[in-house]
């Protein structure tokens, strides 16, 4: 699945940033701002954000740390991190941003307080392994906070699988000239894991002393935090 994933991603970045904004109403900068919050980070924390695309969550976390705090966004597909630099360097912001896979890491042990993913977690050939690879580089104490779509129930479920199923493809089509990409993305958040159930995930990691599931919108999302043993 890697290869089709980068493969994917690699033909909508040049738009990402655009798709995202609209077909989200811009309400991921909120869900950003509270993946952030809960992390716990602060002034001086080193943070390692994967699969941090064109590196928004990157950037809300180097804002909170600040110059004394270092973060590092990695990504596997080069494409989705071409613009991230440029992004940041406009934002009067330093961070690092590299290429790697989140089930393998090339950094060390215990270098970071806080390693972080959103929206990507899912696209992983094995999400147990990743979030190992995360607590891995992590300080024991510190924390790995996922940023990942659930699935609402109810009312608001109806309407928001119709929107994913049938307006996402559409507009996502649309703005990036990959309709197939906005249907394996609402397809993927649809099968996936989620709370409960992703927590679960990370109790089979084997590396999380605490870990918790907050719902955003209804369960259109949810922040998971795992504090490492």
């Amino acid at each position: 699945m890697s290869t089709e994933v980068r493969q994917m991603f690699s033909s909508i970045a040049p738009r990402y940033d655009v798709a995202n904004e609209v077909l989200s109403f811009g309400v991921h900068r909120l869900w950003r701002r509270t993946a952030v919050k809960l992390s716990q980070a602060k002034e001086g924390s080193h943070v390692l954000d994967c699969a941090t695309g064109t590196g928004d969550l990157a950037l809300a976390f180097k804002r909170k740390v600040g110059t004394t705090g270092r973060v590092v966004g990695t990504d596997f597909c080069p494409e989705m991190l071409e613009s991230a630099p440029a992004k940041a360097a406009k934002a009067g912001l330093e961070v690092e941003f590299q290429v790697q896979d989140a089930m393998a890491l090339t950094l060390p042990d215990n270098s970071f307080d806080v390693a972080s993913i959103s929206f990507g977690i899912r696209n992983v050939d094995d999400p147990v392994k990743c979030l190992q690879e995360m607590a891995r580089v992590v300080r024991p104490g510190g924390r790995v906070v996922v940023l990942e779509f659930g699935q609402p129930t109810g009312p608001y479920g109806v309407l928001f699988r119709f929107y994913s199923k049938t307006v996402m493809p559409t507009v996502g089509g649309l703005l990036t000239g990959n309709r197939a990409a906005f249907q394996y993305l609402p397809r993927t958040a649809a099968a996936f894991p989620a709370g409960e159930r992703f927590l679960s995930l990370m109790d089979q990691a084997g590396a999380y002393s605490e870990r918790a599931a907050h719902p955003l919108l209804f369960g259109t999302a949810y922040v998971y935090v795992g504090t490492v043993r």
